[in-house]
């Protein structure tokens, strides 16, 4: 007996298809989908109430992206953290007592061995506020893991303890301006590669893009892994070939204020003409930063034995124990990295205000974690992705500079940005239940 075409099983319908041919995950299409739904709902609200839509032009996207660095670089870090079934609550801390710390190296201890604006001072500076963050996460992971104290009250009273210690390290006092060369790592006009060298990045991501795609096909045929349909690569590599190019448009789109264009025409002594000079931003310093770490992060994850025991611990800590996993030296180095990378957002953060106060990062650890759920880090542990906190760290900052565009108070800020934080949990709790 046949099956009449009613109790037939359903095809797949195109979106099915389009999903399994590329083997696009669905959260991934789900973060560009409210990413987009942000964008475009603060864009059309200021153009309706306010006259002018000042959230989808080159010149706020742009300063987005730089806001969204420290951020960024901090959220691969926490996909570990959460992922080994820890929290940290002190990396918003650790960017200001980092950033006080480098300031007055700058202003008060390098000029007497190095001399006032030394070429290299930006580089000790730099690598000093990375080692100091390293050893604050090395300690916090001493007292986790060989001291059996909970992750939540070690990080909460790191938070309480290196935010008072940035405030005493300068008796509360703001320190600026910071290193000229140093600043460059915060952005800013000259903070940028240029439009020629947007392209070269460009242009290159795209062929490392093609060739990752390439080597990948050519080693799954030669395991005897399924591959993907050609129409699945071809619409993969030519949807990332089409971000990373559109990409390069946009930063390339956004000119050099006027101001900016004259103090640099008169300095090089170049003849400004009456229409003006065209001189592109392209990519800010600080988006190399966390597209740098961003690709290193992922290949530690994905490419080696350290990646694999993160995963292996937060899936079942007891079984990796068993596995042979040193569990407590592995939770000491996530959290050493997580320090590292929290010194570098001090970096980054404060070569971008060109200042130092113990001020800085206040309230990060709450967006740090927020991008890490949002994309698609589970607290339950054993699942996260680099890419997926990256774009949740994009996502908080979209709405956060969305409300400061049309003019919404700080305190309704934290309203919204703490009740994203509790959906995306919630969210998270909705998809593991449906995936088992």
């Amino acid at each position: 007996m046949t099956d009449s075409p009613e109790t037939k099983p359903d095809t797949p319908n195109l979106f099915r298809k389009f999903l399994n041919g590329t083997e696009i995950d669905s959260r991934l299409l789900g973060m560009f989908g409210a990413l987009a739904l942000i964008w475009l709902g603060f864009h059309f609200y200021g153009l309706i109430f306010k006259g002018f839509g000042a959230m989808l032009t080159p010149r706020n996207l742009w300063n987005l992206s730089v806001q969204t660095s420290s951020i960024g670089i901090m959220a691969t870090g926490m996909v570990l953290v959460i992922v080994s079934r820890n929290i940290d609550l002190s990396v918003g801390a650790l960017v200001g007592v980092t950033g006080m710390t480098m300031g007055i190296l700058q202003v008060d201890i390098f000029p007497q061995y190095l001399g006032l604006g030394h070429p290299m001072m930006w580089v000790v500076t730099a690598i000093c506020g990375i080692l100091i963050g390293t050893g604050i996460g090395m300690f916090h992971g001493w007292l986790i893991a060989y001291r059996g104290i909970p992750a939540f009250i070690v990080t909460l009273g790191g938070l309480l303890v290196w935010r008072g210690t940035a405030f005493l390290a300068n008796n509360g006092k703001t320190i600026s301006p910071l290193d000229d060369n140093f600043k460059l790592l915060g952005g800013g006009p000259y903070g940028t590669i240029g439009a020629t060298g947007s392209w070269i990045v460009g242009v290159l991501a795209c062929i490392v893009i093609v060739y990752m795609l390439i080597n990948g096909r050519g080693k799954r045929i030669a395991h005897g892994f399924p591959t993907r349909p050609m129409w699945g690569e071809v619409t993969v590599g030519g949807l990332s070939c089409s971000m990373v190019l559109g990409s390069v448009l946009l930063v390339n789109s956004y000119p050099w204020p006027k101001g900016i264009v004259k103090q640099y025409a008169a300095a090089n002594d170049i003849i400004v003409p009456a229409e003006g000079i065209f001189i592109s931003h392209g990519f800010a310093i600080p988006v190399l930063i966390l597209v740098t770490v961003g690709i290193l992060m992922t290949v530690l994850v994905n490419r080696t034995r350290f990646g694999r025991n993160v995963f292996a611990i937060g899936g079942n800590p007891e079984a990796a124990e068993l596995a042979g996993i040193n569990v407590k030296w592995m939770t000491l180095k996530i959290f050493a990295l997580m320090g590292a990378l929290a010194g570098l957002a001090g970096v980054v953060a404060s070569a971008r205000l060109n200042s130092a106060t113990n001020a800085l990062g206040l309230l990060d650890e709450l967006y740090v974690i927020a991008a890490a759920v949002i994309g698609g880090t589970s607290l339950a542990g054993g699942i996260g992705t680099i890419y997926g906190a990256i774009l949740g760290a994009l996502v908080m900052q979209s709405l956060q500079s969305g409300m400061v565009l049309i003019g919404f108070d700080t305190s309704i800020q934290q309203i919204v940005v703490g009740s994203v934080l509790v959906f995306a949990v919630y969210l998270d709790n909705l998809y593991r239940k449906n995936a088992k």
